[in-house]
C-alpha cells in the first residue's frame, strides 16, 4: 500500500497493489474522487479510531467512517488478503472489524470479497469502473448483485443494463453454461435471509487471479504468468452479442450460430413482423395463440436456454418440479417455471411473473424452462403417425372440444352475473367525460376475477395490521396470495364519492396496459356491494416516502434518483405513444410514484384518468381535478387537458426529486415564489447548483443533475406548444447533446400566475384570484 500516479496523471492516490508482481496493479484507491496535488499526503489513525489521509495543509480529503463511536486501542492494518481494516490491537476477528476496505470495493473483486448486499446492515457492496486509465475516480459501469426476484449479477452502464449472468442454478449462473469448475478457483452464490452475495476463493493460493471492471465496461479475470510476467486473459464479459441485455426483446430467443442472431421462441411470432425484419427486435415476440387461463393452459418445455431476466419472480426452495408446475398453473399471470436447483434430479421452484426477457440458446448445456402455452398449442405437439394420429387426433380434439365448451359455459354464467352487477352501478364511463363509447364498453376486458373470499383470506380479512393506507377511492391492504405472491388490493369505500368513477376508469384505461414503470392490474373482485382492484404489491411505498423526508431522502443516492427519473419518463411515453390508447394520467405526483423492491418507479392511480383514440390530442372539461402544485396552468383555469399536462406535472416531479422539497408549500426567505419560481430565479443566474439537495452531493454527478434540472424547467414552461413531448424527454435525458433555452415557468408564482404571453384560451383575461381551490375535486 502506498501514494501511486496512474498513467499519465500527475495527481496522487493512497492504493493497494500486488506487492510481488513486477507490473504495478491497483486493486483499492482510498480517495479516488478526491487526489493530492502534490506528495505531501499522510495516513493516520485519528480519535475515535478513523482512519484518516490528509493533505499538506491538515486538511482530512479521505476518511474510513467506523461503524462504533469510540475504539479502545484502535490500529489500521493491511493484510495479506489484500484487505486494509480498522481494528482493535487486541482483537483480530474478522468478525470485530470496525471498518474494512473489503465493504468498500472499487473496480477489482478479491477472493474473499463478497458482491451483494446485507439485509441486516443495509450494506451493499458492488465494482464500479475507473473513469480512466488515467483517473481512479468513480466511472459509468457497475457490476452488482441484483437481490430483486431471485438474485442475478448485472452489469450497467449508469441506469441501463448492459448483461446480466442469469439466475444462480446450484452449479452455475444460467447465463455462463459454460464455465465449469477449474483447478484455479472456486465460485459461488450465498443467498441467506441476513444477505446474498457472490464471491470466489482461490484453489492454490500461489495462483493469483483477479475479477475486475474494465474502465470501458468489460468484466474481466485475469491470471498471472511468472514465467512471462504478464497478466493472461482467462475470460471476460460480456462475450457475444447475445450476451447484451434484452437484445431480441420479450419472448425473443438469442442464438450466436445463427444470423441474424435473434429470433422468436418456438410457438411465437414477431409482434411487429416489419419493424423485426429491418432488424429492429427490441418489441420482441408475441404468443402465435393468445392465452386462456380460465379454458385451460399448459406448458411446453424449452431446453438449452438462458434464463430469463428475475426480476419479477418468486421461488421456493423446497417445492418438487411437479409442485411448481402446479402452483404457475393456479396463477393465471404466472407465465413460465422451472427448477431452482438442476443438481441431481433438480429442486426447487423458480416462477415468472412478467413477460420472458434476455433469453438465449446454447447448442449444448444451458437449462430447462417451461413456458406458459393455451391448450391448443399443447395439442399441435402431440407427435403421431399414419391412421392412429388421425384417430387420436381427432379423438383428443373431441374430448379437449367438449371439456372447454363446459368450462366455457361455467364461467360465462358466473362471468354474466357478475357483469350484471357492474352493469346496474351504471354506464362504465361518462361518454363526454371519459371519452369511451358504447362498443368499448360492451368489450371483455379479460381481466381476471378473483373470489372475495381469496381476497379476504390473503389479507387476513382486512386487517388493521394489512393496512397499507388510504385515498379518496378507499383503503388499500397489502396481501399474500396461497402462490406466495404479494398484492395490493384497492377496496372501494361504501362512503366514497368518487370510488365508483374512479373503479371503472381505471380498469378500463389500464386492463390491458403493460410496462415495466406501469403499476401492474392483476385483477378484480365484485361481489354484492364489494368492488376491488388488484394490484401487484409494492414494497418501498411511494416515492414522496423517501424524498420529502430528512432521514429517508438519504438513502435515494442520485444513481437512484435518475433511475426514477428515467423510469417515469419511459412510462410516460408508453402512455403517450405506445399503448393501445393514448393515455393522460392528469394527475402524477410524487405519492403516486410507487418503488418496487429494486426500487424502480411505478406510476400507479388512474382514478381520473382519460383516454384518447385515433389523433386526438386535446380535450375540454368541466371538472378539473387533479393535485394543486402539479396541474398545468391550462388545465386548472380552462380545463383544457391534453399530453402536455402530464409533461407539466413530469417536470415539477424532476424539480422536486433533485430539490427533496414540495411545490406546493416550498419557503424561501429570499422571495414568495414556489419551487417552480425559485429554479427558474437560479437557472436565469446561473446558480442551479443552489437547487440540489444537500443529501445528494456525495452520491451525484454533476452533469446529470443540472441536464434534469434543466429538462424539467422545459417541461413546465407556460405555453404547451413550448413544452417537450415524452419521447424528446426521454432522448434528453438519455443523451448529452445541447438543450433548448427553459422558457419562463407556468404557476411560478403565487401571484400572476398567467402573466406570460401565453394563454390556452384566447379570449379568457384570467387573474390569480380566479384560481381557487373550489376548481379542484380534492383527492
Amino acid at each position: 500500500m502506498g501514494f501511486f500516479s496512474p498513467g499519465n496523471s500527475q495527481n496522487h492516490y493512497l492504493g493497494i497493489w500486488y506487492k510481488k508482481i513486477s507490473s504495478r496493479t491497483v486493486v483499492w484507491v482510498a480517495n479516488r474522487e478526491i487526489p493530492l496535488i502534490d506528495s505531501s499526503g499522510v495516513l493516520k489513525v485519528i480519535d475515535p479510531g478513523i482512519l484518516a489521509l490528509l493533505n499538506g495543509t491538515g486538511s482530512v480529503i479521505w476518511s474510513a467512517n467506523v461503524t462504533r463511536s469510540t475504539v479502545q486501542d484502535p490500529i489500521g492494518q493491511l493484510l495479506e488478503s489484500g484487505n486494509l481494516v480498522v481494528r482493535d490491537a487486541n482483537d483480530d476477528n474478522p468478525e470485530h472489524f470496525f471498518w474494512q476496505s473489503f465493504d468498500h470495493p472499487c473496480d477489482t473483486l478479491l477472493p474473499g470479497m463478497k458482491l451483494g448486499k446485507n439485509f441486516v446492515s443495509g450494506l451493499e457492496r458492488h465494482l464500479s469502473s475507473w473513469k480512466s486509465s488515467d483517473d481512479p475516480g468513480r466511472g459509468d459501469f457497475a457490476f452488482r448483485c441484483d437481490p430483486q426476484g431471485y438474485p442475478q449479477l448485472i452489469l450497467s452502464n449508469g441506469s441501463i443494463e448492459l448483461f446480466r449472468t442469469g439466475p444462480w442454478n446450484g452449479l452455475g449462473f444460467s447465463g455462463n453454461p459454460n464455465l465449469k469448475p477449474n483447478s484455479i478457483y472456486t465460485y459461488g452464490l450465498v443467498f441467506t435471509k441476513e444477505e446474498v452475495y457472490y464471491g470466489y476463493d482461490l484453489v492454490n493460493s500461489s495462483v493469483v487471479s483477479r475479477f475486475a471492471l474494465s474502465h470501458d465496461g468489460i468484466m474481466q479475470r485475469s491470471t498471472w504468468i511468472d514465467r512471462t510476467q504478464e497478466w493472461v486473459l482467462y475470460l471476460t464479459a460480456p462475450i457475444d452479442n447475445c450476451d447484451y441485455y434484452k437484445l431480441c426483446g420479450p419472448y425473443g430467443s438469442c442464438n450466436v450460430g445463427n444470423s441474424p442472431v435473434c429470433g422468436c421462441l418456438s410457438n411465437f411470432v414477431p409482434k411487429y413482423p416489419k419493424e423485426w425484419e429491418s432488424g429492429d427486435w427490441s418489441n420482441g415476440c408475441v404468443r402465435r395463440t393468445l392465452l386462456d387461463c380460465h379454458k385451460g393452459d399448459g406448458f411446453l418445455k424449452y431446453s438449452h436456454y438462458k434464463m430469463p431476466d428475475t426480476k419479477y419472480s418468486w421461488f421456493d426452495k423446497n417445492m418438487t418440479l411437479r409442485e411448481c408446475e402446479i402452483q404457475c398453473l393456479k396463477n393465471c399471470s404466472c407465465m413460465a417455471y422451472t427448477n431452482l436447483d438442476i443438481r441431481g434430479d433438480g429442486s426447487g421452484c423458480l416462477l415468472w411473473f412478467d413477460e420472458l426477457i434476455d433469453m438465449r440458446e446454447f447448442s449444448e448445456n444451458g437449462q430447462d424452462i417451461y413456458i406458459r402455452m393455451a391448450s391448443s398449442e399443447l395439442v399441435r405437439r402431440v407427435g403421431f403417425s399414419g391412421k392412429k394420429r388421425e384417430i387420436v387426433g381427432v379423438t383428443l380434439a373431441l374430448l379437449f372440444g367438449l371439456l372447454l365448451l363446459g368450462m366455457s359455459l361455467t364461467l360465462y354464467l358466473q362471468k354474466k352475473k357478475k357483469n350484471s352487477q357492474l352493469n346496474r352501478e351504471g354506464n362504465l364511463m361518462h361518454n363526454s367525460e371519459r371519452g369511451y363509447n358504447d362498443k368499448s364498453q360492451k368489450e371483455d376486458l379479460e381481466l381476471p376475477l378473483f373470489d372475495l373470499a381469496v381476497i379476504a383470506n390473503s389479507t387476513n380479512n382486512f386487517s388493521i395490521d394489512n393496512k397499507l393506507g388510504e385515498g379518496g377511492f378507499g383503503p388499500v391492504y397489502k396481501g399474500m396470495l396461497e402462490g406466495g405472491q404479494e398484492i395490493a388490493v384497492k377496496r372501494l369505500s361504501k362512503n366514497s364519492s368518487q370510488g365508483i368513477d374512479e373503479f371503472k376508469n381505471e380498469v378500463i384505461c389500464i386492463a390491458k396496459l403493460r410496462h415495466r414503470n406501469l403499476v401492474k392490474l392483476l385483477g378484480c373482485c365484485i361481489e354484492g356491494e364489494e368492488k376491488m382492484l388488484i394490484y401487484e404489491y409494492m414494497p418501498n411505498k411511494s416515492l414522496d416516502y423517501f424524498i420529502f423526508d430528512r432521514t429517508r431522502s438519504a438513502l435515494l443516492e442520485w444513481p437512484k434518483r435518475f433511475h426514477i427519473i428515467n423510469g417515469i419518463a419511459r412510462g410516460l411515453l408508453y402512455l403517450h405513444q405506445d399503448s393501445i390508447l393514448r393515455i393522460i394520467h392528469r394527475d402524477l405526483k410524487a405519492s403516486n410514484i410507487l418503488l418496487d423492491i429494486d426500487m424502480n418507479p411505478k406510476i400507479s392511480d388512474f382514478g381520473v384518468a382519460r383516454s384518447f383514440g385515433g389523433n386526438e390530442t386535446q380535450a375540454n372539461t368541466n371538472r378539473v381535478v387533479g393535485t394543486h402544485g402539479y396541474m398545468a396552468p391550462e388545465y386548472a383555469v380552462d380545463g383544457l387537458f391534453s399530453v402536455k399536462s402530464d409533461v407539466f406535472s413530469f417536470g415539477v416531479l424532476v424539480l422536486e426529486i433533485v430539490s427533496g422539497r414540495r411545490n406546493r408549500g416550498f419557503y424561501h426567505p429570499d422571495h414568495h415564489l414556489n419551487l417552480l419560481g425559485h429554479a427558474w430565479r437560479l437557472y436565469k443566474e446561473d446558480r442551479l447548483l443552489e437547487l440540489i439537495n444537500e443529501a445528494l452531493w456525495d452520491s451525484c454527478y454533476l452533469i446529470e443533475v443540472l441536464r434534469s434540472i434543466h429538462v424539467g424547467l422545459l417541461c413546465v414552461q407556460q405555453c404547451p406548444k413550448d413544452r417537450p413531448s415524452m419521447s424528446s424527454v426521454v432522448l434528453m435525458l438519455g443523451s448529452e447533446g445541447p438543450l433548448p433555452q427553459a422558457k419562463q415557468p407556468g404557476f411560478f408564482t403565487e401571484r400572476n400566475v398567467l402573466e406570460a404571453g401565453c394563454s390556452s384560451s384566447k379570449d379568457a383575461t384570467t387573474s390569480a384570484n380566479e384560481i381557487t381551490i373550489t376548481l379542484l375535486n380534492a383527492r
